[in-house]
């Protein structure tokens, strides 16, 4: 059995989630938090750590950002689901960075939602199609075939995408105009066969460009 933690502040959806996911099998919620402090009390004081916890972002107290900062610092094999009504690009790249396992919205349907949590438990990651089209597929394969060669410049740029910068302060930094800029990112796109800024820091993640 598969314990899961739930973490967010609105009692009624945390309620009706704890009812979805002990209506799979092979999952029990063993508590649930309204915010990242009580969180962390409640993993000190029950000596007893989830498989994996679902966390949203907005919180009082202490947020969904803050706690992972937490977790990474202090548990950093914890395995976090994400999942927010919050789809901003940002957002989703800093829960990443500080660990996320994966990044659900709130609309997930029933089935991708039980999936999220058996490729978690399985296979370590799960993000949805809408966070991007491509990952899944790049996990399973075995970055030593895909002969992919990226070079140096093609390399900071990447790293510097996987920030909070923004594009036209990622060209100002390499000293580059930021239609260069476009053109990296275009061609990164291509080689990695991802979709979108959040598909380069996952690739990134994946194959230990940045450390997380």
């Amino acid at each position: 059995m598969k314990t899961i933690a739930i973490v967010d502040d609105h009692l009624l959806f945390a309620e009706s989630l704890q009812k979805l996911v002990e209506s799979f099998d092979e999952y029990k919620v063993i508590f649930h938090a309204t915010n990242g402090k009580q969180f962390i009390g409640q993993l000190s004081e029950d000596n007893s750590k989830p498989d994996i916890v679902l966390m949203d972002i907005n919180m009082p107290i202490m947020s969904g950002i803050e706690t992972m900062q937490w977790l990474k610092d202090n548990l950093p094999d914890q395995k976090v689901l994400a999942l927010s009504m919050d789809d901003s690009e940002a957002t989703i790249i800093q829960m990443l960075r500080l660990g996320a396992r994966g990044y659900l919205l709130k609309d997930i349907n029933p089935e991708d939602f039980e999936k999220a949590l058996k490729d978690v438990s399985d296979k370590g990651f799960y993000f949805s199609d809408r966070v991007t089209s491509t990952l899944l597929d790049n996990l399973d394969k075995d970055p030593s075939k895909q002969e992919i060669t990226l070079k140096d410049r093609e390399i900071e740029f990447l790293k510097l995408a996987c920030t909070e910068k923004t594009y036209k302060s990622i060209a100002d930094e390499m000293f580059l105009s930021p239609k260069t800029i476009d053109g990296y990112r275009e061609t990164l796109f291509e080689k990695l066969h991802v979709k979108s800024r959040i598909g380069l820091v996952l690739y990134a993640i994946k194959h230990n460009i940045i450390e997380v």
